[in-house]
């Protein structure tokens, strides 16, 4: 395996320690209000967002003191168990449904979302699975179609919980690894006119998915309705102006804006710290993903390199998504922020990600 090349990437981890910090200080701020509403406790969010930063801390600084390279040993074990979390995720009884969505598996308010660990089994899987030796993916049917078809199966299986936001973020990182690996440009936007033409299929068949997009495209048509959470998220922001209105001081997380302290965070954050609030995030945001991308050009081998791009994909499509749904660019898609929004599993397995990539910036030439 050979010994670790130094210390990681020290701007790297500074990002995701400072918008972890922001995140815990958030979730307070943002969800306060509605824990004490519904569980009578304003401490109620934010305790359990610090049991599992803890735990992703843990996690975190494990992966990044493992060596990366033993993770191809163990990628197809990994993708088959997040295969069948899917599969028992969807069986009736055991699968908890929660905002429509049977996507949990746990006891009570405890549980875990197999989705979101298949968003990392299928970037470890891909990155072996495309980085072995004479493996050509230039080749339509030999080459490209194989990893395709395991993506497929597992967007397919995410899309029954269902489960829009998390099946695109993984599609969307899933693809990026497909593309640096080296695939046909002409294939791949072959593929895409037809994932196009999927993707409308998905959103005709499901009212609730077609209401969302006519309301993205005239909130105001359904102020009440489907065009609610556009709107107040938005009546969060304006009032935010440069500085904010102060931290704790938001109007809309009274019952405004739905879920304030999970997908909608980034509002609520916009309403108290202002354009240089939100402006600081992105550009931590910016500088994880700047420097996560030259740790995937300096990683000493090819399945480094691929695993890299994968983790870096799934931040970077996650919060594209999160806050172009915030400020009215897209459709509303229940996703989280990443590091920022309340989530148990969600921020746990992101920390966990993030220290492999921390782990392959030891190794950088």
């Amino acid at each position: 395996m050979g010994k670790s090349q130094g210390k990681p990437d020290f701007w790297l981890l500074a990002s995701i320690l400072g918008l972890l910090t922001i995140g815990i200080v958030m979730v307070y701020s943002a969800g306060s209000v509605l824990a004490f509403h519904d569980y009578g406790d304003s401490f109620y969010f934010v305790k359990r967002q610090l049991l599992f930063a803890v735990l992703g801390l843990v996690a975190m600084f494990f992966m990044m003191n493992l060596d990366y390279r033993i993770l191809k040993k163990y990628a197809k074990v990994l993708l088959l168990i997040c295969f069948g979390l899917l599969i028992i995720v969807l069986i009736p009884g055991i699968g908890v449904v929660r905002g429509g969505a049977r996507s949990w598996l746990g006891i009570s308010s405890f549980g875990i979302q197999p989705s979101e660990f298949m968003k990392l089994g299928m970037i470890v899987f891909l990155s072996y699975f495309l980085s072995r030796e004479n493996y050509r993916i230039t080749h339509f049917t030999k080459g490209l179609l194989p990893p395709l078809g395991v993506i497929g199966a597992a967007f397919g299986l995410i899309m029954l919980q269902p489960d829009l936001g998390t099946g695109t973020v993984m599609l969307g990182a899933s693809l990026l690894i497909v593309f640096t690996a080296g695939a046909s440009i002409k294939h791949l936007a072959g593929l895409a006119g037809i994932g196009a033409l999927g993707f409308v299929g998905l959103i005709l068949a499901a009212p609730y998915r077609l209401k969302r997009i006519t309301a993205f495209l005239d909130p105001w048509s359904d102020p009440l309705g489907a065009g609610y959470q556009i709107i107040q998220s938005l009546y969060a922001i304006g009032p935010g102006g440069l500085a904010g209105l102060g931290l704790g001081m938001s109007r809309q997380k009274y019952s405004y804006v739905p879920e304030p302290q999970t997908d909608f965070i980034f509002s609520i954050l916009a309403e108290e710290l202002g354009f240089i609030g939100g402006l600081l995030v992105l550009l931590l945001f910016l500088i994880l993903v700047w420097r996560g991308m030259r740790v995937a050009m300096t990683a000493p081998d090819m399945f480094g390199s691929l695993l890299a791009v994968g983790i870096v994909g799934m931040v970077g499509v996650q919060v594209v998504i999160n806050i172009g749904v915030v400020i009215g660019l897209m459709p509303v898609t229940g996703i989280t922020l990443p590091l920022i929004s309340y989530g148990g599993s969600s921020l746990t397995l992101m920390l966990t990600a993030l220290g492999i990539l921390l782990n392959i910036s030891r190794y950088s030439r």
